[in-house]
């Protein structure tokens, strides 16, 4: 006897919500090695979709303003359990860190200690290997030739030499531009038909909200002056202007939480280290900038607009572009286009993982054969990801002990 559609689809919901919160709770190191936990868990583990799919979504949100790793988590979400899927993977994903700066911001950091500091430390490390073996396996499979190594390669050095906000963009483009020229050769099919449950009129729908709040907000705030307007208005702007992922959306926020006299340069600051040393995506130092400021709303009314406002437009033209993809990925020149596209992707990836992946968590020899453990745990072993970063974490904590 057939399981009923409404209990598969809550079945669905479910699954994502558990995968969704142990990445939440275990995925450490930005932006960057959240897409190497994705593609272990959800490509490699779970079969939800196969490589060229997940680069091609990986490439769309590396391209749309807005946090990308939690665009993918809540498109996958979506694949996989329609709008309360996607719902799930972003809530869940989100709130433990969300909730950790929380406490942060309230006065209580969880973080102190030396088993704390320790078992960062080892978090911080197994990212090193997370994003080496993504880049690997991305390697294989999406650079299968000289010329997207090439571009690959072109990325990379794109990337490393541009180091601002518009890099990855740039590199992005760069190699959609270099498929359509030198990737036309044998195309074949896309992969995994990805079908999104979003109908083009809500695609639409999302598209004209996000452009409405963006101009309206401001209009509104000028209007009628109201504190909480103003910071919606604060947040929501942060969250459709920033281009690359979480770090790049510091300087905006410190021009408007900072420079208005909102939220003090030190506390700025100390809340964005914090942010560093959770799980999850770095779009939740909103969440401590919300509890904190001095107009009201704060406390928890801010912290829940401010994280509300921030994600709100990067979902918004997500969903807007969605209903789209399938149809253009079918297209030849399209395919040629993301050929390139994701040869740029692994070059991503592959600067990413030197800086700042590597280079703000191997310090030392005891780091680097930690990583390199991690790294053979996950590509010879075959661990999934959660055991390796156990061990990780244990090791970072052997290591603080050892002095090391």
């Amino acid at each position: 006897m057939t399981q009923p559609v409404d209990a598969r689809r809550a079945g669905r919901v479910l699954e994502v919500f558990q995968a969704f919160l142990w990445l939440g709770l275990t995925s450490f190191g930005g932006p960057i090695a959240h897409l190497g936990y994705f593609r272990s868990e959800f490509v490699e583990r779970r079969k939800w979709l196969d490589e060229k799919a997940y680069a091609d979504l990986v490439a769309l949100c590396q391209f749309l303003p807005g946090p990308a790793s939690s665009q993918v988590g809540f498109a996958l979400g979506l694949l996989r359990g329609g709008p309360w899927g996607g719902a799930a993977a972003w809530l869940v994903f989100t709130l433990p860190s969300a909730l950790l700066l929380l406490v942060f911001a309230l006065g209580a950091s969880a973080m102190g200690g030396p088993l704390g500091s320790g078992v960062i430390h080892g978090l911080k490390i197994v990212a090193v290997a997370i994003v080496a073996h993504a880049v690997w396996g991305m390697a294989k499979n999406l650079c299968p030739d000289r010329r997207r190594a090439g571009i690959a390669l072109a990325a990379v050095l794109i990337v490393v030499v541009g180091s601002g906000p518009f890099s990855q963009v740039g590199a992005i483009l760069m190699g959609g531009l270099a498929g359509l020229m030198l990737c036309r050769a044998n195309l074949d099919y896309p992969g995994t038909t990805l079908q999104f449950p979003v109908s083009r009129r809500a695609g639409g729908v999302a598209l004209a909200v996000f452009f409405g709040l963006l101009v309206g907000l401001p209009l509104l705030a000028f209007i009628r002056p109201s504190a909480g307007v103003a910071v919606i208005d604060a947040f929501y702007r942060a969250g459709a202007l920033v281009f690359g992922g979480g770090h790049v959306v510091l300087p905006l926020l410190e021009v408007e939480v900072v420079q208005s006299g909102w939220v003090s340069a030190e506390d700025f600051l100390a809340g964005y280290g914090a942010a560093q040393a959770v799980p999850g995506p770095l779009f939740t130092f909103a969440a401590y900038l919300g509890a904190i400021l001095a107009p009201v709303p704060h406390a928890l009314w801010g912290a829940f607009i401010a994280l509300l406002a921030i994600f709100l437009p990067g979902l918004l033209l997500l969903v807007a572009v969605l209903p789209f993809w399938n149809r253009f990925r079918e297209v030849a020149a399209a395919q040629a286009l993301m050929r390139g596209a994701n040869a740029a992707v692994v070059g991503i990836l592959g600067a990413a993982l030197y800086q700042p992946v590597w280079t703000s968590a191997i310090i030392g020899p005891y780091e680097f054969a930690l990583a390199l453990v991690g790294f053979m745990l996950l590509t010879v072993w075959r661990l999934p990801a959660w055991a390796v970063v156990l061990v990780s974490a244990l090791g970072g904590f052997a290591i603080r002990l050892s002095g090391g």
